[in-house]
C-alpha cells in the first residue's frame, strides 16, 4: 500500500532520503558540498541525517 501523505510525522526526518533530489540539494546548499560528496557519505555512513552531516563536516 503506498505511503499516506495525509499522514505526517517526524519519523523520517532523521533520515536522508538518497533518492531525492531536492534531500541530496539541501545538504549540498547547506554544507557546501557536492552531491558526489553526499552520496560517498550516504554510503560510508548510512542515512542517518546526524551522521551525514557529522562526516561531512569533517571530511569537506
Amino acid at each position: 500500500m503506498a505511503d499516506d501523505k495525509n499522514k505526517r510525522d517526524a519519523r523520517d526526518r532523521n533520515q536522508v532520503a538518497a533518492g531525492e533530489d531536492y534531500e541530496l540539494a539541501y545538504l549540498e546548499e547547506k554544507l557546501g558540498v557536492s552531491r558526489q560528496q553526499v552520496k560517498d557519505a550516504i554510503a560510508a555512513v548510512g542515512n542517518n541525517r546526524e551522521k551525514v552531516e557529522e562526516y561531512l563536516s569533517k571530511n569537506k
